[in-house]
């Protein structure tokens, strides 16, 4: 896709626009994520203000997209591991295949 696309989307009861390279679908996911939780971490605390509840929620979404990463770093050498595991196991000929 080129350009980029405006998306209306509510967060925390305020409607943006959004403008991204993305589709818009993934646009309204993204907020609807944020939404949820600003939301939710206003529900658990109710005199945190809007401002705070945001900045918490983004720390929060950072901590999982870290988390992610970290997980799929262990992955990806998880799987280089075992590749290179099977790859002592083939005859001598076929082990640089895939590398």
């Amino acid at each position: 896709m080129s350009g980029f696309v405006p998306v209306k989307v509510v967060v925390a009861g305020e409607e943006v626009t959004i403008r991204s390279e993305q589709p818009a679908e993934h646009s309204r996911a993204v907020a609807s994520h944020v939404d949820d939780c600003i939301r939710r971490i206003q529900e658990q605390s109710p005199m945190v203000d809007g401002g705070k509840a945001a900045l918490l929620a983004a720390l929060q979404i950072a901590d999982e997209l870290f988390r992610t990463r970290s997980d799929a770093e262990f992955g990806s050498g998880r799987l280089e591991q075992t590749m290179e595991e099977i790859r002592r196991m083939l005859p001598p000929a076929k082990r640089s295949i895939g590398r």
